[in-house]
């Protein structure tokens, strides 16, 4: 990518109180959560060791997806970012499509990730029951996010930096543990990515199903675009910002799960139970469950600490662009849409009600709501990518910055996304959800064209 002059931001109420090391961290924030400490346990079982091979493929379709994504922002910095490039590269009906169903799914999310983590810390403390620990939450976090850009930035800068630290502990201990340094274990080699059935015992079929519970953990790293925006210099953070996020992410994945598949036996039952907890447990490190809750319960408070903030941000662009009530765009003095925080946190309240009457299959039916959302937003985000680096080319336009491999990559990432929707299609529960979310999306679309017509 080459840099040419930077342009200005579209985003006039917020303030600029983001730095370029708080975006990273909100990035890594978003992105780092209960699919990888929990989640990843699911995908070894699927694929066993060549898991490493999903995890790789949905790494490469987010290096493309954030590519794209940083090329459109360095032009055009906005708070909407997929939605608002999808409504200059395909129509307003596009655009509030995407920008509704990024909300809705972020809206749900947030609420999920509150019920998973009040149920771990009512686990350890059952004096208290979970919907009470759902309301701390949600009120703790909103009061977070209402403080002002600055303060959130600083509060998750540190909360995102207790997950990378724990990460970085566990590449350590793991390293330690294969080669033989980790005192009283011998050392465990590599011999377990092919001891157990081979490196693919379960074949490509395994391989592709274990995609798509990666692609689902990748979600997040998008806030990034949405953050740029409300830093100091858009254009000029937003190629530094996408390269330290990917160049972390694919490090702390790809190397957890390489440690995880080398020091256990992929088909180990404690592996799918939570797969950190269980290379922890068999180096005998002493507390691991506590600790690992205390991980957990922090990634799942961090990242939706990071949605909310997303949330809010989006429902704050579809205002401004006419797209959603006008009093989304009010902003306080600290320059925090306040009207559009407390909008993208309700849904968090009404989970306090559910949680108390229905304590045992909230979270289940939440995360069912917006599994597959990530595919048709990243899907639209290559679109609009296309078809808005065409007319700037066209047009002869100057670009702060220009995606490599342009136009073959931008294919290629939409080649992939395809057969990934594609295999989302033969699994029972993956194309169930996928076609909600298809029919949500057409549902956006079809109210969308109504009320642009009714205006």
């Amino acid at each position: 990518m080459t840099e040419v002059p930077t342009t200005t931001t579209t985003t006039r109420g917020l303030h600029r109180g983001l730095t370029r090391r708080q975006i990273s961290m909100m990035g890594l924030g978003g992105a780092i959560g209960a699919g990888l400490f929990v989640g990843s346990g699911q995908a070894i079982g699927m694929a066993g060791p060549a898991v490493l091979i999903s995890y790789l493929v949905a790494g490469g379709i987010v290096v493309l997806v954030m590519a794209m994504l940083a090329e459109m922002v360095a032009a055009r910095p906005s708070s909407g970012a997929f939605s608002s490039y999808a409504q200059r590269a395909m129509g307003r009906s596009a655009g509030s499509a995407v920008g509704w169903l990024y909300w809705i799914q972020l809206v749900v999310v947030i609420a999920a990730e509150a019920t998973g983590a009040a149920g771990i810390v009512a686990a350890r403390m059952p004096g208290i029951p979970a919907w009470v620990w759902v309301l701390v939450f949600v009120v703790a976090l909103t009061a977070v996010n209402l403080f002002g850009v600055r303060n959130y930035g600083r509060f998750e800068f540190w909360f995102a930096a207790i997950k990378v630290a724990a990460i970085i502990v566990f590449l350590v201990v793991g390293v330690c543990a294969i080669v033989g340094l980790f005192p009283g274990v011998p050392a465990t080699g590599i011999g377990n990515l092919v001891d157990n059935g081979g490196f693919a015992p379960n074949g490509i079929a395994g391989v592709a199903a274990a995609l798509l519970v990666v692609m689902f953990a990748f979600g997040g790293t998008e806030v990034v675009a949405i953050a740029a925006a409300e830093s100091d210099d858009p254009a000029r953070n937003i190629r530094r910002i996408v390269r330290e996020v990917l160049v972390r992410i694919l490090i702390f994945y790809v190397g957890s799960i390489f440690v995880i598949v080398a020091v256990l036996p992929w088909n180990d039952p404690a592996v799918a139970d939570g797969p950190f907890s269980a290379v922890l447990e068999t180096l005998r490190v002493p507390g691991v469950g506590l600790v690992m809750d205390l991980i957990v319960v922090t990634a799942l408070l961090s990242a939706m600490n990071a949605n909310i903030y997303g949330a809010s941000r989006m429902a704050y662009s579809l205002g401004e662009r006419g797209l959603a009530p006008t009093a989304a765009t009010r902003t306080t003095a600290k320059g925090v849409p306040a009207v559009a925080v407390l909008a993208s946190i309700s849904f968090g309240f009404v989970t306090v009600g559910l949680n108390w009457a229905f304590p045992d299959v909230v979270l289940p039916v939440l995360l069912n709501i917006v599994g597959s959302t990530v595919l048709i937003i990243w899907s639209a985000t290559a679109v609009s990518q296309i078809i808005l680096r065409r007319r700037a080319d066209r047009s002869g336009e100057e670009m702060p910055m220009r995606m490599w491999g342009f136009p073959w990559l931008s294919w290629l990432c939409l080649a992939l996304l395809a057969g990934v929707i594609a295999l989302s299609m033969t699994d029972e529960a993956a194309r169930a959800q996928l076609l909600l979310t298809i029919g949500l999306t057409a549902a956006l679309l079809v109210v969308a064209g109504l009320t642009r017509r009714a205006g």
